[in-house]
């Protein structure tokens, strides 16, 4: 088993290279690939950079130069449900694209033609043990099951969040994650996405970012330490 584990804050991968025996490193893409062990775990850390693009070329690099059998994606969210409260976790059940429409040519929205589903399904083994691996490291969280939506834009209007939510019943929404997803149904790799959400749907809340991304780095750092004890 060997694990790649694509961060997307740099304080968060800088916490699990400090947990590492690193006994590789390895730059490709302008990314660069940690490769060792964490306790008795081989993996491969890397911060993937924002977009679909950079996150399925970092999966392909992960199977095609470290050949990893499983895949973990952490980082922050926005939400889609008023329920979630800053900082709660959501994983991913599937991820979809909310900007991917070929509707005219008969596809569901959100489907890449000729691919063959709409949603790309995250292994429930992986989605089992992140969850008591959150209940482990970090008991005050509030743990969500759901979809994920990605796509390339930062979403801050409530309408476009809404219209999200009607098209894909999802639970938060981001720029890396389904590109991630994609890559590992491609490739055959089971993964889940961990997203720590930033702000709560319905904007009654507020959190200072810098300060939000803080929490939610260390938050993500400790729950994939301990999840990795479970693999």
């Amino acid at each position: 088993m060997k694990i790649g584990i694509i961060g997307a804050m740099e304080v968060e991968v800088e916490s699990l290279k400090a947990s590492m025996d690193i006994k590789n490193t390895v730059k490709k893409a302008s990314m660069e690939f940690f490769e060792g062990t964490i306790g008795a775990t081989e993996v491969v850390v890397v911060r993937s950079g924002i977009c679909k693009v950079n996150a399925g070329i970092c999966v392909q690099i992960l199977a095609d130069t470290f050949g990893v059998t499983h895949v973990l994606n952490t980082g922050a969210a926005g939400s889609l449900d008023a329920r979630i409260n800053i900082g709660d976790i959501v994983l991913s059940t599937d991820a979809c694209y909310h900007d991917v429409d070929a509707t005219i040519f008969g596809y569901k929205k959100g489907e890449i033609p000729q691919l063959g589903t709409q949603v790309f399904t995250a292994d429930k083994e992986l989605i089992e043990k992140a969850k008591e691996a959150i209940k482990k490291a970090a008991p005050d969280l509030g743990i969500f099951e759901g979809r994920v939506c990605s796509g390339d834009q930062f979403i801050s209007s409530q309408e476009v969040k809404d219209a999200i939510k009607a098209d894909f019943g999802g639970m938060c929404t981001e720029m890396e994650g389904a590109g991630i997803a994609q890559a590992c149904f491609l490739n055959n790799i089971p993964f889940v996405i961990i997203r720590a959400i930033s702000d709560k749907a319905d904007g009654s809340d507020i959190m200072d970012y810098p300060e939000f991304e803080k929490k939610a780095a260390h938050d993500c750092a400790a729950l994939v330490l301990e999840l990795l004890k479970t693999l």
